[in-house]
């Protein structure tokens, strides 16, 4: 147990007994724990398994890879259609994580031998995301605005082109798209200072 991650677990109003339970079976699969991202993650050699998460209607294990994972209990849930690699084990009692203590195990070395063997999740590009037309307006009209998104990572590019087009209303769309053009010039991520 890392003493920078108690605060983690001290401070929770809710599922402090469910994140308990998982944190130690993530410890007890050897993994080592670092607070990240303000929660609970669990690393094999520096690189990331697993992640505690809580939220209002379940707590949550995250697999970083977990859309490499076989799931023979059916488990694994994609939380969004836009989540391409990872993946939760979701909890709403001490008792559902009891039932599956030995398959989380399970989960969680498997999620270590995929890690160990290097296997990385194929991820749609960046062109492979629709553009907002409202976007694209502004790409064709503002050669400057197309070489910064073009120049930024391929993270952020998704991260804007996702939530351009997210918005239901072209107005919306539109207006997003003019508060951070600012941003993309400066070549920074959607929630980048």
């Amino acid at each position: 147990m890392n003493p920078k991650v108690d605060f983690f677990f001290n401070k929770a109003d809710t599922w402090k007994e469910e994140f308990k339970r998982l944190r130690t079976i993530a410890l007890d699969c050897g993994l080592t724990e670092e607070l990240k991202w303000g929660q609970p993650c669990y690393l094999m050699n520096g690189r990331n398994i697993v992640l505690i998460h809580g939220f209002k209607e379940y707590c949550a294990f995250l697999f970083f890879k977990g859309a490499l994972l076989k799931d023979p209990k059916k488990i694994l849930i994609q939380q969004t259609e836009n989540v391409q690699a990872a993946r939760q084990i979701r909890f709403t009692s001490v008792a559902e994580i009891d039932k599956l203590k030995k398959a989380l195990r399970g989960y969680i070395i498997q999620a270590m031998e995929v890690e160990e063997a290097g296997l990385k999740v194929n991820l749609k590009k960046s062109e492979e995301f629709k553009v907002a037309e409202e976007f694209q307006k502004k790409l064709d009209k503002m050669p400057a605005l197309k070489k910064a998104f073009q120049a930024l990572t391929p993270g952020r590019q998704r991260g804007y082109l996702l939530f351009f087009s997210a918005a239901k209303q072209s107005k919306t769309r539109a207006e997003r798209v003019e508060k951070y053009i600012p941003k993309i010039l400066a070549g920074k991520g959607l929630n980048d200072e």
